[in-house]
């Protein structure tokens, strides 16, 4: 696995808590029916597991994540919800300790861009989907990233967070890549599907703005940042304040573009 360039601390964590399974694989709810058995590969705190895992109940879910504290977040997640058909686990997608043929669908939600190779990653999510099941997957594209107004302070985040990721060993503009890398990992029957999410209506963009401009400065990707010589910490709170100023801005604007691919296995 690559570094995980976010981390796991709660400006990061918690800020995935309003994923769910409409807001964020809209393309594949209708291979989530009743009675089928589920992979979810890189859960995170587990909002969408836990979503998903009731569309397919009473079928299995099977629930992995690189990080420890990722799992143990799911976990009692899906104990809050009473969501007793997952069962949780540790794992690397590059090489998942599961049997093959093992699941009707295997579904990655902004994993891609953070593996170390992704084409191993669909391989494997390929080898336990079994015959004519489903391997979805959705990433984001940070280069197709807009917003408005283009203050600087937000441009500086941008090229930041490319060069810290890539430095990582992930590929932020991972959108783009989907069909490609699932050719690679030798799909042929392969569906795209480009969905957007948007925070630019008062509420969300207030959300959005106050969470980046915490999220610079505590995170792993800002303490990395320092560490590593590619921003002062006086630079990070300059962008910090820039998202500030984003998202009191009236007129401001924030689209993040999803590549989205359906894989007949």
């Amino acid at each position: 696995m690559t570094r995980y360039t976010h981390g796991q601390h709660p400006s990061v964590t918690d800020s995935y808590l309003w994923r769910n399974a409409e807001n964020s694989c809209a393309y594949a709810l209708d291979r989530m029916t009743p009675g089928r058995s589920l992979l979810d590969v890189g859960c995170g705190p587990g909002s969408i597991t836990v979503d998903l895992a009731r569309r397919v109940a009473p079928g299995p879910v099977t629930a992995v994540d690189a990080s420890p504290e990722a799992v143990d977040l799911a976990r009692a997640a899906a104990e809050e919800a009473g969501a007793d058909n997952i069962v949780f686990r540790v794992a690397d997608v590059h090489r998942l300790d599961l049997p093959d043929d093992s699941f009707d669908v295997v579904h990655a939600h902004q994993v891609l861009q953070h593996v170390a190779d992704p084409v191993r990653a669909l391989s494997e999510m390929r080898r336990v989907a079994g015959p004519g099941g489903t391997v979805a997957a959705c990433d984001s594209d940070y280069s197709g990233m807009y917003w408005h107004p283009r203050l600087p302070e937000l441009d500086a985040w941008m090229n930041l967070y490319q060069r810290i990721a890539r430095g990582n060993g992930g590929e932020p503009d991972a959108g783009r890549h989907m069909v490609a890398w699932a050719h690679e990992a030798g799909f042929t029957d392969v569906t795209y599907v480009a969905e957007v999410w948007s925070h630019s209506d008062p509420d969300r963009r207030a959300w959005w703005g106050g969470m980046w401009a915490r999220r610079i400065l505590e995170s792993d990707m800002g303490r990395q940042a320092v560490a590593e010589g590619h921003a002062t910490r006086e630079e990070l709170e300059s962008i910090s304040k820039g998202w500030t100023a984003w998202s009191q801005d009236p007129d401001g604007v924030f689209v993040v573009p999803r590549g989205a691919i359906l894989c007949r296995a």
